[in-house]
């Protein structure tokens, strides 16, 4: 059973830097893509930003864009998530999410219903 553990949330000042991580524990599991996606109190989970594994493209939501970089070390099955002048509204609860073993990566990657795995989740928390 494929399991994705993320890490590297915690409490940062407005303008303060993070860099999140999420792992596949599976040692065959190969994602074709990985996104994150993040959660606040109150509010649908959104996605943030997609990193394909075979062309190395990138995607991100508007509120990530000049701010957060997400990259990813294919032979770890390890993606990154450097979040710099992080903003009070960033904070939320972080998660990983990846597709089926080899599967199909949705054009709809901000739609929470386009991945089957998703990691526990890491806070992320920006005070002001």
């Amino acid at each position: 059973q494929v399991r994705l553990v993320e890490s590297g949330g915690g409490s940062v000042q407005a303008g303060g830097s993070l860099r999140l991580s999420c792992t596949a524990s599976a040692y065959t599991y190969s994602w074709n893509c990985v996104a994150w996606f993040r959660q606040a109190p109150g509010k649908e989970r959104e996605g943030v930003a997609i990193a394909y594994r075979g062309d190395g493209n990138t995607d991100y939501a508007d509120s990530a864009k000049g701010r957060f970089t997400i990259s990813q070390d294919k032979a770890k099955n390890t993606a990154y998530l450097q979040m710099n002048n992080l903003k009070p509204e960033d904070t939320a609860m972080y998660y990983c999410a990846a597709p089926y073993t080899y599967g199909r990566c949705s054009q709809k990657w901000w739609d929470p219903a386009s991945f089957p795995h998703w990691g526990q989740g890491t806070q992320v928390t920006v005070s002001s």
